[in-house]
């Protein structure tokens, strides 16, 4: 793995400050990425009325559209990092997921908008594998789970900058300004990931922390020559330990399902805030001084705010949660590395009913408040999945690992997953639509199965009735959409308990797969 030298005892090559700057670059790319990824949920509604889409059509454009290439691209992208920068990768994916962002902007079609998706989503491939493969040779193994909590960060810092600014910029500007001012930034980003990051050697953090021989200097082996069969074998070593090992494996299917949940639900939040608490819900317009001065009183929502709450809220909670998963699980690891496993088993478990409970709520402030409680138990399942994926492999196959990982993670999560929970929506619609609004969730669930004639995709485009249309139609429209879009929700939230399931299958002979790993580690 290294030539080693003589010498003083081993030191690291970068010094603590230089790489919690790395891992704050790093940081930044992630937020940008899933602000560039996120904000089509909250600028949605007004795209959708515009190019009268359907519920499942903005399902595609913030799934499947986007994670098709993403996670196709990945793995090969990924074996560029395992020979070549990383840190080089990372700027060029910036620019051209920042500059297709841009584009969106100016889509005329659904069509336009879905190409632009995909160049979206090819960008975004070079982020991930070569961002964890460098943090994972910046920090020790036992210091990883904290580390790569803190990257995953950028995804409750990133939707709620999306929320927040997406909400404000489509309200006051239009959704097509929305999209080009938040992709320049990352363009900018670029420049200075390109000049100012450094690219460590490989395992370097491994070699630091369990040195075989003293040495003052690190220097890496250089890359295997590549070949076909050379990249198959590579691929198949990590497929094996991602799908062959049982408490690897059910983690994976944890993070898939749990993330399958969190996509779905999440792409249609802001649809249910505006269908169930704007337009329709109250004469007065809303305002944070009006809703201090009279908390009794019904406002309605406008995009702007439900960005505010959506990402504001949701943010919070998130954030707590992400970082404290992955501190948590590093404190409690030392004990027993099964604890990685079992963090986020009980925090899912925990954040499911809470959930739930939020979105049967008749009134936003009820909702929004006791929304800042489940995300501090649900995402802390990020850092100690991804620290267990990036233990269990070499230092040269760990941006393979990520790849490989994201690529079943997201092909089925991020890509069906708000597929699935607009296809509900649009199903659950059809059958309330005919029954007069439906009844409880379950009794909508069942009844969308049958055979009834979507009379609501007709009568309501874009999920509203046509300028012009009775008073009648309307509300019922409205109706239809608000209650939908709730019940699609709930189901989609009873997707955390699933994986809270394989989470506590996969606590199951942690301790034993990650002390043979390090073991592997050091003899290496």
């Amino acid at each position: 793995m290294t030539d080693q030298a003589a010498g003083a005892p081993p030191k690291p090559l970068f010094s603590k400050g230089y790489t919690n700057a790395a891992l704050s670059l790093l940081l930044a790319a992630y937020t940008f990425n899933f602000i560039d990824r996120t904000i089509i949920a909250t600028i949605g509604t007004p795209i959708r009325e515009e190019l009268h889409l359907s519920s499942t059509q903005l399902g595609l454009l913030g799934g499947l559209y986007f994670a098709l290439l993403y996670t196709i691209l990945g793995i090969p992208v990924a074996r560029l990092a395992e020979r070549f920068s990383r840190v080089k990768i990372i700027a060029i994916a910036l620019v051209i997921w920042s500059g297709f962002t841009v584009l969106c902007g100016t889509a005329v079609s659904f069509t336009q908008l879905a190409l632009y998706r995909f160049g979206v989503g090819i960008g975004e491939a070079g982020c991930s594998p070569a961002s964890h493969s460098l943090i994972s040779d910046y920090f020790e193994p036992k210091r990883r789970a904290t580390a790569l909590s803190i990257y995953s960060f950028g995804i409750p810092l990133g939707s709620m900058i999306g929320a927040v600014a997406g909400g404000w910029l489509a309200e006051t500007y239009g959704w097509r300004v929305a999209f080009m001012v938040v992709g320049v930034p990352g363009l900018i980003l670029a420049a200075i990931v390109w000049l100012v990051m450094r690219e460590p050697p490989r395992g370097h953090s491994d070699i630091v922390e369990h040195p075989r021989v003293e040495q003052d200097v690190v220097i890496a082996d250089p890359a295997p020559k590549a070949s076909f069969l050379g990249e198959i074998a590579e691929l198949w070593a990590v497929t094996k330990v991602l799908f062959g090992k049982w408490p690897v494996l059910h983690m994976v299917l944890g993070v898939t399902i749990a993330s399958f949940g969190s996509y779905g639900s999440g792409a249609f939040v802001p649809q249910y805030f505006l269908t169930t608490f704007g337009g329709a819900y109250g004469e007065q317009h809303w305002n944070w001084a009006q809703v201090f001065a009279n908390p009794g009183a019904k406002f309605a929502l406008t995009l702007t705010t439900v960005g505010l709450i959506v990402g504001l809220v949701g943010g919070f909670s998130s954030g707590i949660g992400t970082l404290a998963g992955g501190m948590i699980s590093d404190r409690l690891g030392r004990r027993s590395p099964s604890w990685y496993a079992l963090v986020p088993a009980f925090g899912l478990l925990i954040a499911t009913p809470i959930y739930i409970a939020a979105y049967v709520q008749p009134d936003w402030k009820m909702t929004a408040l006791i929304l800042l409680i489940p995300g501090i138990f649900h995402y802390t399942y990020l850092g100690p999945t991804f620290a267990v994926v990036q233990n269990s492999v070499e230092p040269r196959r760990r941006a393979t690992a990520t790849a490989i990982l994201f690529f079943f993670l997201n092909l089925i999560a991020l890509g069906f997953g708000p597929v699935f929970t607009g296809w509900a929506i649009d199903s659950l619609a059809a059958y309330n639509f005919a029954h007069g609004g439906g009844g409880g969730t379950l009794t909508s669930v069942l009844g969308a199965f049958g055979n009834h004639a979507n009379d609501f995709a007709v009568q309501c485009p874009g999920g509203v009735a046509p300028k012009g249309a009775a008073a009648e139609l309307a509300q019922a429209c409205h109706a239809t959409l608000s209650n939908s879009t709730r019940q699609g929700i709930v189901v989609s939230l009873l997707f955390y308990a699933w994986a809270a399931v394989h989470y506590f299958l996969g606590s199951i002979g942690l301790a034993k797969h990650m002390r043979a790993q390090a073991g592997a580690t050091q003899a290496a």
